[in-house]
């Protein structure tokens, strides 16, 4: 019987979690996607489906090391400047699936100290 891969095991995860999670206007959702090479986090309105706020270590002003946890952190504490700006405080964290750990906790807890409150 053939085995499901890393990546469909967490979109099934990510699908069962999105069950539960939602972007209001009031508490927009913090996405996270990660890859080998780089690390990407949007702010969501569900509602209108809109993208509100984005970051990535692929962008130009981003540092190189996108890949590690230096590299996540850098984005956690972008994606919270850029959503303060906006006027979000408040959002629900949606980890994609991930595990709570390495690069997807370094995210958070770098948006956390810049003042996003999940």
């Amino acid at each position: 019987m053939p085995r499901d891969s890393k990546n469909q095991i967490r979109l099934r995860i990510h699908t069962r979690i999105r069950r539960r999670v939602k972007g209001t206007p009031e508490r927009p959702r913090l996405a996270v996607f990660r890859s080998v090479k780089h690390i990407y986090a949007q702010v969501i309105d569900d509602h209108k489906g809109h993208t509100l706020v984005a970051a990535s270590s692929s962008e130009k002003n981003a540092a190189r090391s996108g890949g590690n946890v230096a590299g996540a952190k850098q984005v956690g504490k972008l994606v919270a400047e850029r959503a303060k700006e906006k006027g979000i405080s408040k959002v629900v964290f949606d980890r994609g699936g991930y595990l709570y750990h390495g690069r997807i906790k370094a995210l958070a807890d770098a948006a956390r100290e810049a003042g996003l409150e999940f």
